[in-house]
């Protein structure tokens, strides 16, 4: 069994997998790993597998200072041996950019399950705590992308800096003219950001001199806005896992047994 771990800015996603399947997997807050509660968390999950310890884990990081807490979890109670994707581990692209250290190593991870899966050139289209658009050319190189604000970032940031905006929750809209400030809010959060996300697709395609590519989306909130918009034919919200996992079946540590 292989253990592989998304650190996010607010979110950790962890996948147990064993013969190229996921066996379970969790979705717990990034803070767990500070807290404590990301010890028990993962011991619930990896003890659903029935597999025995010691394992590896491949991880990708966003967030730096949780990187040794969780080595240590892994170290001290699974004996885990640790590989970590950085621009220097990534397999099956190449990276076309400045300063390749500088990106997001769940960006690389989407790119490089994107690829394998629907070839190149493709794009994909995260939804997490930012909404990040990363591109792999037709030469299978790792372009670069775009970022914006994420949906909740978006919605909390109104209700904090507000008086009078109220928190809401992300769901799809009833109209496209609010009758109250919780649905004028939604609308602006959930059309609005369809119309951004087809937009910026719209300007890459162009740029990329490509009228047809593939468009995967994943995170949070893939399903909800991906749905209404044409150019996003998949939705795949295991992408980044499946990049770790092609990473640690790439590298083959002593420890993968699958």
């Amino acid at each position: 069994m292989v253990l592989l771990i998304d650190i996010g800015n607010t979110h950790i996603h962890a996948a147990a997998v064993k013969n190229k399947r996921v066996l379970a997997d969790i979705i717990i807050p990034s803070n767990s790993l500070l807290t404590g509660e990301a010890k028990s968390a993962l011991a619930k999950l990896i003890k659903t597998t029935k597999c025995n310890a010691p394992f590896g884990t491949v991880f990708c990081s966003v967030a730096p200072k949780l990187n040794q807490p969780l080595k240590k979890i892994l170290r001290d109670n699974w004996k885990c041996s640790t590989l970590q994707l950085t621009a220097k581990t990534t397999v099956g692209i190449g990276i076309d950019y400045p300063k390749p250290n500088t990106i997001g190593a769940d960006r690389l991870a989407n790119s490089i399950a994107a690829q394998a899966k629907f070839g190149s050139p493709v794009i994909v289209v995260d939804f997490g705590t930012a909404v990040t658009f990363d591109i792999v050319d037709s030469n299978k190189n790792y372009v670069g992308g775009i970022i914006t604000p994420g949906l909740a970032a978006m919605t909390e940031y109104l209700h904090e800096k507000t008086a009078l905006l109220p928190r809401i929750k992300i769901t799809e809209p009833r109209s496209i003219i609010g009758k109250n400030t919780q649905d004028a809010m939604l609308i602006g959060a959930v059309i609005g950001y369809r119309g951004l996300i087809s937009g910026l697709l719209t300007q890459l395609k162009k740029e990329l001199n490509l009228s047809k590519m593939p468009v995967v989306a994943t995170g949070g909130y893939a399903n909800l806005i991906a749905k209404k918009i044409k150019s996003i034919k998949h939705v795949d919200p295991l992408l980044t896992i499946k990049g770790l996992q092609l990473v640690g079946q790439k590298h083959r540590p002593r420890w993968w047994n699958n």
